[in-house]
């Protein structure tokens, strides 16, 4: 049985999980989880799966849990703030972490995993955008494994067992294309949130369907595509395959292409990952060839998405220009998502924050750095929200 903790245990990746430790009875044991300020969900896990520590980003929400444990007599540890991320993260008991948070606050507590030797299910996109060079680094220290949870990445991984990575020619991300897949800049100018939510595939958290509408997900999954299996980015292709049931691809130097394909179910690259280096019992639908008409695969419109474009320019310029990218982009979504900028803006900023802060890209890349560069990032987006 492998213990586990999920951090962000009540988000989309997080109850997927949870749902993955449902279907495995008695193969995955639930340890500890965080939350924000989900005190209900969370009261519904400990019900369910009874953790030993619970984490509260929020305060008066941690306060919450402590009363409910303390009246039914739960015997669990809370905890709060970045601190109880952290230590879910590095607890003794546990063999693997799921970093399922959204956003930057996820790499601290990564860090602090791999620090106490803990494989990581990496969901948490931000990690490697930021931190690559960093976080892989201190994997290969720790002799931890980083296995990827993202879909694209997991087929990625996939394609490339058994193989030696000295044969890699081009790895080949599939994108499903978002909402506005064929459309033109003219008719998204005027996109409303909700419509930028609606994502025909998937079904994932706010900011992450905002980035697929955006293509900056893709442009995320680029640079951590870079560090996780050591591409260059020039052997670094998207396709927009909107049937979504092609992840993604391998191509090696002698020009054969592995790839590999599933159900639009996030829970089974959570079960791949979770339960490495075996294969589980199947938990979601299966793919039925004879009722698939097509697949299709077109060239990502840069010009219109153009999100994706400074992805691949920030990832070639390095250092911590992806730190101004991701910083960038979870400013300006969050401005989007309160309707406070229009949707093509939200690129607009992010190119706009690129220029600004180009002299701060050759600084020491360490955390100290990336945290503070990436706070003066969104201080300045909320400063200069209208353009």
């Amino acid at each position: 049985m492998r213990k586990i903790s999920i951090l962000g245990a009540t988000g989309s990746i997080g109850t997927q999980t949870l749902d993955v430790i449902r279907k495995l009875d008695g193969e995955l044991r639930l340890i500890g989880v965080t939350a924000n300020t989900s005190v209900q969900k969370v009261i519904e896990i400990i019900k369910e799966f009874e953790p030993s520590y619970v984490g509260m980003m929020d305060h008066n929400s941690a306060e919450e849990i402590k009363k409910y444990c303390e009246e039914y007599n739960k015997n669990i540890e809370v905890f709060h703030g970045i601190e109880g991320l952290n230590k879910i993260a590095s607890l003794n008991e546990i063999d693997i972490v799921v970093t399922s948070v959204v956003g930057m606050i996820g790499l601290e507590p990564t860090m602090k995993a791999i620090e106490a030797k803990k494989d990581i299910a990496l969901a948490n996109k931000e990690t490697l955008v930021v931190a690559g060079e960093i976080v892989m680094k201190a994997a290969k220290e720790n002799n931890v494994r980083i296995l990827p949870v993202d879909s694209e990445h997991s087929a990625i991984f996939q394609s490339l067992r058994g193989n030696d990575i000295s044969t890699l020619g081009k790895i080949i991300l599939t994108a499903s294309g978002g909402p506005f897949r064929g459309k033109t800049t003219e008719e998204l100018k005027n996109i409303k949130v909700e419509d930028a939510l609606k994502h025909p595939k998937w079904n994932m958290g706010r900011k992450i369907s905002i980035d697929s509408a955006t293509l900056m997900n893709k442009g995320l999954e680029v640079i951590e595509a870079h560090w996780l299996f050591g591409c260059d980015y020039d052997n670094i292709q998207v396709t927009v395959h909107p049937q979504s049931i092609v992840h993604s691809m391998v191509e090696y130097t002698d020009g054969s292409i592995i790839a590999q394909l599933g159900a639009a179910d996030m829970r089974l690259p959570i079960q791949y990952a979770l339960n490495y280096e075996k294969r589980e019992k199947v938990i979601a639908d299966t793919i039925d060839f004879y009722e698939i008409s097509q697949l299709t695969f077109e060239k990502p419109d840069l010009d219109t998405f153009k999100a994706l474009d400074l992805s691949f320019r920030a990832g070639r310029i390095g250092g911590l220009m992806p730190t101004i990218l991701n910083g960038a982009n979870e400013a300006a979504v969050e401005l989007f998502l309160n309707e406070k900028i229009k949707f093509l803006q939200i690129a607009e900023l992010i190119e706009k924050c690129m220029k600004v802060f180009s002299d701060e890209v050759e600084k020491e890349l360490n955390l100290e750095n990336i945290i503070d560069l990436d706070r003066r990032v969104k201080e300045y987006i909320a400063e200069k929200a209208v353009l």
